[in-house]
């Protein structure tokens, strides 16, 4: 699909410049692919469930030029009211639009004024993370004897559980990641940090290694290689995960990759983790995305109401 000149120089801008990964900049692309269908499709009178089909390859900067917040607000409404989107995935699309907008007049100065300035984000209902308890995750790691390759499978799965990892970071893992119990992980926009492997996690490590198949790629040797010798993608993790589950004694409803980083963080805070020691072993830029772990279940609020001396009054 043929982009625009200037969609395509943002893209650029946001892999070299502010080190957006692939996927997120594959995830800016389809936003504003989207928007700049809706505006041909409202300026054009084509019906909205042909969106996909209008090529936007000849959309110009003055047709950015024309864009106002009103414009902008039939979007977003188009996204909830047609799409189906919920405000989380609605205020993704806020926030891509500001971007765009910002750098079309800030850094670029195609365009004299940014619509998006006043656009408001949708408010989003805070969730406490979907977790695993410790004994759902001691029947989850023994149900990965289960599988064909026990060994390696296990060691992912004890790595996100001792480690935090994102999916994403587990993929890319390298052989020469490790150095004696210290793991270097690359984390969102490029950021390196080390973590230590724990005696769970060598100890699988070790195990793994011994029967680990042989790389038949190129480039960089990866930690874990899949049966065809191939890098893992993401994907693929996330079906694995998915089986063990629902091997599992105790399967978890939608058990995903991302529920083990949640379990993780989840456990060692309760363990007496501070926050800011999570924050480094999670990646997170900002503590307030560790706050989201340090949540108390209502069994334990109750508990402690209960408990009130005066509670006997």
């Amino acid at each position: 699909m043929a982009l625009p000149k200037f969609l395509r120089d943002f893209l650029i801008y946001l892999t070299t410049i502010t080190g957006k990964s692939p996927r997120t900049r594959k995830e800016y692309e389809y936003e504003l692919v989207l928007f700049m269908r809706f505006l041909k499709a409202i300026e054009h009178d084509i019906q909205l469930d042909l969106i996909h089909t209008i090529d936007i390859s000849d959309v110009t900067i003055e047709m950015m030029k024309e864009v106002s917040l009103e414009d902008l607000y039939l979007f977003m409404e188009y996204c909830e009211v047609q799409r189906g989107n919920s405000s989380a995935a609605r205020a993704r699309k806020v926030a891509t639009l500001k971007t765009f907008f910002k750098y079309l007049k800030g850094k670029r100065r195609l365009i004299d004024e940014n619509p998006a300035e006043q656009l408001e984000t949708p408010k989003i209902g805070k969730r406490s993370p979907v977790y695993l308890n410790y004994n759902e995750a001691k029947d989850f790691i023994e149900a990965v004897h289960a599988q064909s390759y026990s060994a390696r499978d296990e060691c992912m799965m004890v790595f996100f559980l001792n480690l935090g990892l994102r999916v994403s970071e587990l993929c890319s893992l390298n052989l020469d990641s490790i150095h004696d119990r210290k793991l270097t992980v690359i984390g969102k926009g490029n950021k390196e940090r080390h973590v230590y492997l724990n005696d769970a996690c060598m100890k699988a490590l070790e195990k793994y290694l011994l029967e680990r198949n042989t790389y038949k790629g190129d480039g960089k040797e990866p930690l874990f290689v899949s049966q065809k010798g191939t890098r893992f993608a993401r994907q693929s993790i996330a079906r694995i995960v998915k089986v063990i589950n629902a091997n599992s004694d105790s399967p978890k409803d939608r058990l995903t990759p991302h529920k083990l980083r949640h379990t993780s963080a989840t456990m060692m805070y309760k363990a007496g983790a501070d926050i800011r020691s999570l924050q480094h072993i999670l990646g997170h830029s900002s503590v307030a995305t560790t706050q989201i772990y340090t949540h108390i279940e209502d069994e334990q609020i109750q508990e402690v109401l209960k408990n009130n001396p005066f509670n006997n009054l």
